[in-house]
């Protein structure tokens, strides 16, 4: 059986037509009015938020320092390491440049020990060729003089006609 208190709180379905008039009429209310709390309500929950919340966020707040330190250390260690390694560079670089000069050095003596020995050739050659000149010089001197005493020689040979006296 049924109580007469339990009809009248069931809801009556109403037609479709009368809940679009109670949308179109209805005005929209603040939030205000939907939602009363008080200040003291709200400072509370705040509160209670902040409270909850700020450690966490103050240990991320310190975890991102002490991170942003850490780049900072590494960033200057990885600029130290990468002048070393140019510094390494340039002594490797400076290392071929001796070597390449030491190299050019036994060349520039080679050469001078070459044109030492060219020298003493040539001066050799020099001497040797003033002696063929002088020496054929004088044999050229030595023949002329020859065909003189030889043309001398048939001169005297030669009939001469005698003189009438």
């Amino acid at each position: 059986m049924m109580e007469p208190a339990d009809t009248e709180s069931a809801p009556q379905p109403e037609s479709p037509q009368h809940q679009e008039e109670d949308m179109v009429t209805e005005e929209p209310t603040p939030l205000e009015d939907i939602v009363l709390i008080n200040d003291q309500t709200i400072e509370k929950l705040t509160h209670g938020l902040m409270a909850h919340y700020l450690p966490d966020l103050q240990d991320s707040k310190q975890a991102l320092q002490e991170l942003t330190q850490n780049q900072v250390i590494l960033l200057d260690t990885l600029e130290q390491e990468v002048a070393k390694f140019k510094d390494c560079n340039a002594l490797l670089d400076l290392n071929a440049l001796f070597t390449e000069a030491k190299i050019y050095h036994t060349k520039l003596v080679n050469i001078r020990k070459e044109m030492m020995i060219i020298h003493d050739k040539t001066t050799k050659l020099k001497k040797r060729a003033l002696k063929l000149q002088q020496q054929r010089q004088k044999e050229a001197l030595e023949k002329e003089q020859q065909r003189e005493k030889e043309m001398e020689r048939e001169r005297q040979l030669i009939a001469k006609p005698a003189k009438r006296s």
